[in-house]
């Protein structure tokens, strides 16, 4: 599988320095992941929720907010009944994040939640919003600092505000449907800078799952290595095929519409993945819900809910697929796409 990834324009794997002395910042080290409380070792995330809301709040969703903390900790621990063990938080600056909830929802439930730095595509910000004015330093700045430091407790609205306790430990970038904005690539590069001097994965939305190869082309030209990059949302665009050949390149697919019946029903998504394991990209699978919406949750009195997951849909999978290779994509890819070199203490 390794050898078919295509390299990057570099040629090789990191595509420059930094990745370098990432790469070698962790070596000796057993695999860490940064949550909100703290490094921890990759191996101990359990099953993952690989990309999920928990805290919310953007104008491109007006009225489907959700920032409660007490109706987070109940759909949490419902999820956690079914067998779930760790949370990929994904609301990146600007979108509602709420470092100092996420800190105390995982204190609460004991659940390891792994948050967002990073921005996300331009229908997430109203004209104006500083994201469109920052230079891309500015932007891989306020990255690095959400990581290393804490993340900011109000968006970076106010810089002087001291950022909380809770660091960030995955970045997240976006991009619109069947195009890149220039302030889409921009913060992309931004994203790639953060990455390379951070070590944490970068994460993209892909609208309705297009731009795939545009979007891992702009990164990799930007100096990041394949193994760092994750798509998601490439499932609401069911082309085998083109999944296939995205995951040749070394990069991660993140599926996230299970249960979401609007968009297809779960025997179609079944099918996909059973294709992508068949075609011997298992190892390059990760699997979310993306409940970016009050009406999908349990505790609001909607639904699929964050039980979903394990408690419905990995069953079925499990029968198209085999317990290895789903253990392959909901404990093992994660931990391997999260960690970040150089966290933990050296072995």
């Amino acid at each position: 599988m390794e050898a078919r990834a295509r390299r990057g324009t570099s040629g090789t794997p990191g595509g420059g320095p930094d990745a370098a002395v990432a790469a070698t910042r962790g070596a000796g080290a057993a695999a860490h992941v940064l949550t909100v409380t703290g490094p921890l070792p990759a191996s101990s995330l359990g099953t993952v929720d690989a990309h999920d809301h928990l805290f919310l709040r953007t104008p491109a969703l007006a009225g489907q907010d959700f920032e409660d903390l007490d109706r987070a900790i109940e759909e949490v621990r419902d999820a956690q009944a079914t067998g779930l063990r760790s949370i990929v938080e994904m609301t990146p600056i600007g979108c509602g994040r709420r470092p100092d909830l996420l800190r105390e929802l995982s204190i609460a439930t004991g659940t390891p939640v792994i948050a967002a730095t990073g921005y996300h595509r331009d229908a997430h910000y109203p004209a104006g919003h500083w994201v469109y004015e920052a230079s891309v330093d500015l932007l891989a700045e306020r990255i690095v600092a959400d990581i290393e430091r804490g993340m900011h407790p109000a968006d970076w609205i106010d810089p002087a505000a001291r950022p909380d306790p809770a660091r960030a430990g995955v970045i997240k970038a976006g991009a619109s449907y069947q195009h890149v904005t220039r302030a889409e690539r921009r913060r992309l590069e931004a994203a790639a800078i953060g990455s390379l001097r951070t070590g944490a994965a970068v994460l993209v939305h892909t609208e309705v799952g297009t731009c795939g190869h545009e979007i891992v082309d702009l990164l990799l030209a930007n100096g990041l290595a394949a193994d760092r990059i994750v798509l998601a949302h490439l499932d609401r665009n069911p082309d085998p095929e083109l999944h296939a050949e995205i995951a040749s390149r070394g990069v991660t697919l993140e599926y996230d519409t299970p249960g979401r019946i609007k968009y297809r029903p779960d025997s179609d998504l079944l099918r996909l993945v059973e294709h992508l394991v068949g075609a011997g990209y298992g190892d390059r699978l990760v699997i979310g819900l993306d409940l970016g919406r009050r009406d999908y949750f349990r505790a609001w009195g909607g639904g699929p809910g964050l039980r979903y997951l394990l408690g419905t849909f990995v069953p079925r999978l499990r029968m198209h697929v085999g317990e290895r290779a789903v253990d392959r994509i909901l404990v093992d890819n994660p931990a391997r796409v999260f960690a970040i070199a150089g966290l933990g203490v050296p072995v």
